[in-house]
């Protein structure tokens, strides 16, 4: 083992004040999860450092991001970082041998020995402990974490707590916004007779075609959520037009074609990022890149790019999926029609990542197909 030395006081700051303003300027969980515990490592020179929340649910705390393993999970009230969160009091040995309160499994299962380690509960703005940092065998040759140690980790647990949980608030908002928008969609999906798993495959073929765009992963994800809106505004459509078996009447076009724009009413004027993008794919997954579409005649990149990437996605899965009311198109019928479409009805670009994508597309059908 290669030992370290305690950082230099310049050392220290340069440390705090480069992960306070990561943590700062940081709005995903996991993110700032891995920075704590970064932080806390380098901090006070540990081979190891963990960032353990509580699962008030299952009664238990877990980690997602440990250095050196995947997650783990125990009981709440086990271990040292189980009895220190219990206590709400730091914790601090110098062979974790010696102490019963530590849960030697996970060395067992992994071979690696751990000797000194520390532990100290953080809590939210209101006082309460949400989660407790651990860190694991110090790096100087000293061996073993002293009261200087307890010090500065305690100052990291202090201002990452605070800082997680804003991230955690923000995490639920958008994860109850994620929830909200997949169950509207396939409500949505429902009364046009359409599957759940519509609206799961459009989402997945969404996130291919735009990672294959090179859109950034953020945007990908955001896509991928939001998409299952596109019908959205189906709910208003009465069923006697929504499900009639026969051909539309002019008018009963017109109806079907509002849709677009009942769905971008509902969800327009939010700030959140999540509705804004799905008011954008609600009204714009029928637009054409040759203006032909609607509901506004958009044309070329006057259509937002969440919106031409549904276009596809979704043209590709009605003509791919079987239904009690008609068969699946050939994939040779499909790929025909793509090929006719570009520059008309689709994107060239969005296209050509279509075919490009097309076995992790099939894939994806394959393992999201309906059951009867």
């Amino acid at each position: 083992m290669l030992l370290k030395t305690d950082l230099t006081s310049e050392q220290l700051l340069a440390v705090i004040f480069d992960y306070m303003a990561k943590i700062s300027s940081e709005s995903k969980l996991d993110r700032v999860l891995v920075l704590m515990a970064n932080m806390g490592r380098e901090m006070i020179v540990a081979d190891r450092c963990t960032v353990w929340l509580i699962d008030e649910a299952k009664q238990e705390l877990y980690t997602t991001v440990a250095h050196g393993v995947k997650e783990i999970r125990i009981p709440a009230g086990t271990g040292l970082v189980g009895h220190a969160i219990a206590a709400g009091e730091p914790i601090i040995i110098e062979d974790a041998y010696d102490d019963p309160r530590h849960n030697s499994d996970n060395d067992k299962k992994t071979g690696y020995v751990t000797k000194s380690i520390i532990t100290i509960p953080f809590r939210n703005n209101d006082g309460q402990i949400i989660g407790a940092y651990q860190a694991i065998n110090k790096m100087t040759e000293a061996g073993k974490f002293a009261p200087k140690d307890m010090e500065l980790l305690s100052l990291a647990a202090s201002y990452a707590g605070k800082s997680l949980e804003s991230v955690m608030l923000h995490q639920e908002i958008v994860d109850t916004q994620r929830e909200i928008i997949a169950t509207m969609g396939e409500i949505g999906e429902i009364r046009s007779k359409e599957t759940a798993n519509h609206v799961k495959r459009v989402a997945e073929y969404s996130y291919v075609l735009a990672l294959g765009l090179g859109l950034s992963r953020h945007d990908a994800e955001v896509l991928r959520t939001v998409s299952p809106m596109h019908d959205i505004g189906k709910v208003a459509i009465p069923d006697s037009v929504l499900n009639k078996p026969g051909k539309l009447t002019d008018e009963e076009y017109e109806i079907i074609k509002s849709h677009t724009k009942i769905g971008h009413q509902l969800l327009r004027g939010s700030r959140r990022e999540l509705l804004s993008a799905a008011a954008i794919v609600a009204e714009q997954h029928h637009e054409k890149w040759d203006g032909g579409g609607y509901p506004n005649g958009l044309k070329g990149e006057e259509i937002h790019i969440f919106g031409r990437i549904t276009a596809v996605a979704d043209v590709f899965d009605a003509l791919s999926a079987e239904r009690v009311y008609k068969a699946a198109w050939p994939l040779e019928k499909i790929e025909k029609l793509f090929r006719e479409e570009r520059g008309r009805h689709f994107d060239p670009a969005v296209v050509d990542v279509f075919f490009a994508e097309l076995p992790k597309l099939l894939q994806i059908r394959d393992e999201l197909t309906d059951k009867e």
